[in-house]
């Protein structure tokens, strides 16, 4: 069996703490077992390895998130990146064409597909082994993971099962689903003996290959991601699971939650203030979480999240936390602070001048020990870098020279230029020019050995 996490997310719903780089999988924010805080995508990793899937697992992200991804789960792990978000049906076949030209999987082979934001005990996962069997026992084409439900509710959607033909005590068959009823619903579905929808399903490679056929899509992994920027974004529920006559469920009855809020996230916080700032007590089951270096302090407020980064500040009631969602879709905005393969950058100004049209940013980047950023050029903008602290080495034109603390980089424009750290690296970065656009790149090289490889002065 092969596990597929779906991974990324717009960064959104937990704003300002997530944005389009740093989605709400990378946040530390939950307690792990010897007491640190860890990611979502790092328990997630971490439960699976727990019960022996780990070494099955590849991970689906979009491209702006591998980098980030690799830091989290390291390099062993396949990480598939999407040029473009188009859906869960879509990266799903993704991963089904890799697995399929890449690896040479056996058409037979069992797919799980597994959501990075499942807050779940060991046993959930235990439960993903299940899968082969049930598949073959029920000769069904589709298995999914449905967790009993503890009180109705409307953030999830229902599986609603056939209770009267139970082939077995493991698994039952479903007659049709449910997507986010009202709470009164959502108490008869439960009466009825429904399931969350955990967004957990398996089923055979071929299976997945012959929906891809019939929409015309290429199962070669070049091709489709060749083709990417032209599909349909696509929902795998929509396309696949409501279309499948046979589908059965497994109950999972233990704890399970979607991770989609800060009402239900701040729930796992191992304590009510993260961060610079205070709550007083009569501020009854309130949050805060605060990534600047300025101190908050929130007095006789109940039941709201106070969330800080360098992206924005949300004040929010825990209940309608979520509108924010709608809400930044009329503030679009870069990300100001991004963790990257090598390190983490911080936008601390940006400003355009009044006469003409240059721009100027000015970022804090840091560059962990034995990491490096990539040998490189701009085109359109000049960079004056200022080292605070730390020392590593420089690459400039070919010219390589070791740096320290103090030290004034000149980087013109059109200069090859890459920086390897060997003490924690540390430096302000001003950028000048008339279109400051990440796209605004040409690498050389991607590696420090053949980086030094081109240099004059190397070895």
């Amino acid at each position: 069996m092969r596990i597929v996490l779906l991974s990324g997310g717009s960064g959104k719903r937990l704003w300002p703490l997530s944005n389009e780089i740093r989605s709400k999988v990378f946040l530390k924010l939950l307690r792990s077992d010897d007491g640190a805080k860890e990611s979502m995508i790092q328990r997630v990793c971490r439960q699976l390895d727990s019960v022996g899937l780990l070494q099955s697992i590849s991970i689906v992200t979009h491209k702006s998130q591998v980098e980030i991804t690799q830091n989290y789960v390291g390099d062993d792990i396949p990480i598939l990146g999407e040029p473009h978000k188009k859906g869960t049906f879509t990266a799903i076949a993704l991963a089904t064409s890799y697995y399929y030209s890449k690896m040479n999987i056996d058409p037979n082979e069992i797919i799980c597909v597994l959501p990075v934001d499942s807050f779940a005990e060991t046993p959930f996962f235990q439960l993903l082994h299940t899968f082969p069997n049930v598949l073959a026992q029920s000769r069904a084409d589709l298995a999914l993971l449905g967790s009993i439900p503890k009180s109705p509710s409307d953030q999830y959607g229902y599986i609603v099962p056939n209770i009267n033909r139970i082939q077995d005590r493991e698994y039952l068959s479903v007659t049709h689903f449910v997507e986010k009823p009202d709470e009164q619903q959502a108490v008869h579905l439960i009466n009825n003996g429904s399931l969350w929808n955990c967004g957990v399903f398996a089923f055979s490679m071929g299976f997945m290959l012959s929906f891809m056929k019939n929409k015309g899509l290429p199962t070669d992994y070049d091709e489709y991601l060749l083709q990417y920027e032209h599909l349909p974004e696509l929902s795998f529920d929509h396309e696949v699971v409501e279309k499948t006559n046979h589908a059965v469920v497994i109950p999972y009855d233990g704890t399970w939650k979607d991770l989609g809020s800060w009402d239900t996230l701040s729930s796992h916080f191992e304590s009510g203030v993260i961060g610079s700032g205070q709550i007083s007590t009569d501020s009854i089951n309130t949050h805060l979480v605060n990534e600047l270096p300025y101190p908050i302090q929130v007095i006789d407020v109940s039941n709201i999240i106070v969330a800080a980064s360098p992206d924005g500040i949300l004040v929010a009631s825990k209940k309608n936390a979520n509108q924010i969602k709608n809400k930044l879709q009329y503030m679009p905005q870069k990300p100001k602070y991004e963790e990257k393969r090598w390190g983490t950058c911080l936008v601390l100004d940006h400003s355009n001048a009044v006469h003409d049209a240059t721009e100027a940013v000015t970022r804090k980047v840091n560059v962990l020990p034995g990491q490096y950023i990539s040998y490189h050029s701009h085109q359109k903008r000049t960079e004056i870098w200022t080292v605070i602290s730390g020392s590593g080495e420089f690459i400039l034109d070919h010219t390589v020279s070791l740096i320290q603390t103090g030290d004034v980089l000149q980087i013109p424009c059109d200069a090859k230029h890459a920086v390897k750290a060997i003490l924690p690296l540390e430096f302000i970065e001003i950028q000048i020019g008339t279109e400051l656009d990440k796209e605004d790149i040409l690498r050389m090289t991607m590696t420090w050995e053949d980086a030094i490889g081109l240099c004059k002065n190397g070895p």
